[in-house]
């Protein structure tokens, strides 16, 4: 059985888009590179593509850091802090789980991101739930980026 990993988003496979992974065997993190050429804006906040998803076990979440280069040398931000990527977005019904790297310029200048170029890193964590807790029972994720809370409806719950 499956328990963990990263595939191609469908048509992504011949793309030139490598599949995460980690560069030292001490590494926590899976490397994300973008999978398009991109670039910020001072100010500016874009999406990045990376043609992968991410499946995982229903009591685990992938966490998108910024990679300190791309903090510090080129003065970018994750929009979001860090990004949480839920079991249930893995072949969503609105973007197939694609992960999607939120990144702000907060430089002077426009910041140019090569296609392939690593941007983030994704970690995998179990978590933990209170004594209790019926969240989601039932209930299917419906909608892609932002959509935790989504009924089929579309409404917030």
């Amino acid at each position: 059985m499956r328990q963990r990993g990263f595939e191609f988003v469908t048509g992504w496979e011949q793309r030139g888009v490598s599949l995460p992974r980690r560069a030292t065997a001490s590494s926590a993190g899976y490397d994300l590179a973008a999978g398009e050429a991109v670039t910020i804006a001072p100010g500016a906040s874009v999406l990045v593509p990376t043609g992968v998803k991410a499946y995982m076990q229903p009591d685990e979440v992938l966490y998108v850091h910024i990679r300190s280069s791309m903090a510090v040398k080129r003065g970018l931000v994750l929009t979001n802090s860090v990004g949480v990527i839920d079991a249930d977005y893995y072949n969503n019904p609105d973007s197939e789980g694609q992960i999607f790297v939120a990144l702000m310029n907060r430089g002077t200048s426009p910041v140019t991101i090569a296609k392939g170029e690593r941007i983030a890193q994704a970690v995998f964590q179990k978590y933990l739930t209170v004594d209790g807790d019926t969240a989601g029972e039932g209930a299917l994720r419906r909608g892609g980026w932002g959509s935790t809370g989504r009924t089929s409806a579309g409404e917030l719950f």
